[in-house]
């Protein structure tokens, strides 16, 4: 209601203001009102004239944009409510023109002059018939802009929705994926080493605390803190056979990045390729501009582990939802580099 009102107010003010700017000038540009006439005692510029007949124009115009936005509430087809529209403000034009030109004619004393009334009248009728049209297309254009802005922000509420609905539904994806694959390992590593088994549990609580968080994004330290125990777990188990290597600039460390992303990059590294004492695996991490890398030497497996390809197809997934960024991903005979934007936050 405010919004309508203060567009009402605005759009009055304009035509009221252009209507008579355009009357006075007029005046200024006509000859002499010739002595005799019935308007011959009206002088050629009267300020109280020109003040009555803008007050005039704009409480006629406020009233009409007032009506048709009000009209345009009602819940009714597009026919019906121009129909409406169209008699409402025919019958209002009509009576608001006769009243506002009786009261013109008794402010400046000419209610006496049957001749000049009617002719004053019939002008004001043309004239405010003239600004009903402005303001029936004016209205009608300015519901149709809300309308269609209104349907773009529904839109765009839905869409966001979506997207957050597809992000959450990726992201639940990868728990239970990391979880399968840490109470492998650690089956393994019980048959193995016992006291390793314990310490492999202790640094798996910190890790599952920290892939509980519901956050969306988390900065870059706090993602290579995580990174770095899931590293050591990795370590109990393959031990001397698998390194990792860190180069990360600390200017990155505020920076933000996505939940998750360096641990599944170096888990599906450990996961598609050889880890052994023939042919040690070693994962670089490495921080690059506005961006970090993750790369490896390839030395796939012959037989992929069981369990869905989830892990990088899912996180360039997540970047894009959540970003509108792409990861890069570089493959050739002997090298696998993915590069991971960050963002400043």
């Amino acid at each position: 209601m405010k919004t309508n009102c203060k567009t009402a107010f605005v759009l009055s003010v304009a035509i009221s203001l252009l209507l008579n700017a355009i009357f006075l000038m007029s005046f200024f540009y006509e000859r002499e009102v010739p002595r005799g006439t019935i308007l011959s005692h009206i002088p050629r510029f009267e300020p109280v004239r020109v003040v009555v007949d803008v007050v005039s124009q704009f409480v006629f115009s406020f009233a009409l944009y007032m009506l048709v936005f009000n009209i345009f509430k009602i819940r009714a087809s597009e026919k019906t409510r121009l129909l409406i529209i169209i008699v409402a403000t025919t019958v209002v034009a009509y009576f608001l023109s006769v009243a506002i030109s009786e009261l013109q004619l008794d402010i400046f004393n000419l209610e006496n002059r049957p001749r000049f009334r009617k002719g004053r009248i019939r002008g004001e009728l043309w004239r405010n018939y003239m600004v009903a049209l402005i303001v029936v297309f004016s209205s009608q254009l300015i519901y149709m802009t809300q309308k269609q802005q209104k349907i773009s922000v529904e839109n765009e509420a839905l869409h966001t929705e979506y997207m957050r609905s597809r992000y959450e539904a990726l992201k639940n994806q990868v728990d239970p994926h990391f979880l399968f694959n840490s109470l492998n390992t650690l089956n393994s590593l019980i048959k193995i080493d016992a006291d390793k088994a314990q310490e492999y549990v202790q640094q798996l609580s910190y890790v599952f605390r920290y892939t509980l968080q519901n956050a969306e994004i988390i900065s870059l330290s706090e993602e290579l803190k995580f990174t770095r125990a899931y590293c050591h777990l990795m370590k109990i188990r393959y031990g001397n056979n698998l390194d990792f290597e860190y180069d990360v600039d600390e200017k990155l460390y505020d920076y933000q990045i996505i939940p998750l992303s360096l641990q599944t990059l170096v888990e599906n590294a450990i996961k598609h390729n050889v880890v052994s004492n023939k042919q040690p695996l070693k994962v670089k991490i490495k921080g690059d501009g506005e961006a970090i890398k993750v790369s490896n030497p390839v030395q796939l497996k012959k037989e992929s582990e069981s369990g869905e390809r989830i892990g990088l197809a899912n996180l360039a997934e997540r970047y894009k939802l959540m970003w509108k960024k792409e990861i890069v991903t570089v493959k050739t005979d002997d090298f696998f580099e993915v590069t991971v934007p960050l963002m400043k936050s």
